[in-house]
């Protein structure tokens, strides 16, 4: 099973990532470990890189105290720092759910949404009095604001569900 499907497969597309950010904070700390103000400001700085690339609503980064726990967790010398192997084991656990979430956001804005606005265009093209004006609006302006309305549903379910 190890040469088909090596222990440490699911990682490898993420190794490079977890190396450079491990190298930029370390680096300005000359440590080869990174503290718990280094891991919060690790965390948020790659909150703001989803929220800046991703559809969808912005993610809320976990609170300070939510990572303390999370490097209790993963901290398996107990001396308050990650190293780069625990800093390896980190990463995933702690972008799993995120991920999940922009790849179901990703389906829904790309996929899903222009679908939508498709088949809801060829469904009203036929009615008598909105028929006509809906065929004289350019798809990709339909298709623009059932993906607005998708969104503010999107958001609205979320506030709901908070």
């Amino acid at each position: 099973m190890g040469i088909i499907h090596p222990k440490d497969s699911s990682n490898r597309p993420i190794r490079p990532i977890v190396d450079r950010v491990f190298n930029y904070f370390s680096g300005h700390s000359g440590k080869d470990e990174l503290t718990f103000q280094e891991l919060y400001t690790a965390v948020l700085l790659v909150y703001n890189d989803i929220n800046k690339h991703f559809p969808g609503p912005h993610y809320d980064p976990p609170t300070r105290e939510e990572v303390q726990e999370m490097l209790k967790t993963f901290d398996t010398n107990k001396d308050d720092a990650l190293d780069r192997e625990e800093f390896a084991a980190f990463i995933p656990k702690f972008t799993s759910k995120v991920a999940k979430k922009v790849g179901r956001n990703i389906l829904i804005f790309v996929v899903a949404a222009p679908a939508l606005a498709f088949a809801t265009k060829r469904a009203t093209e036929g009615l008598p009095r909105v028929g006509k004006f809906v065929q004289r609006i350019p798809n990709a302006v339909y298709a623009s604001i059932v993906t607005a309305v998708v969104l503010l549903v999107e958001r609205a379910n979320q506030k709901r569900l908070a």
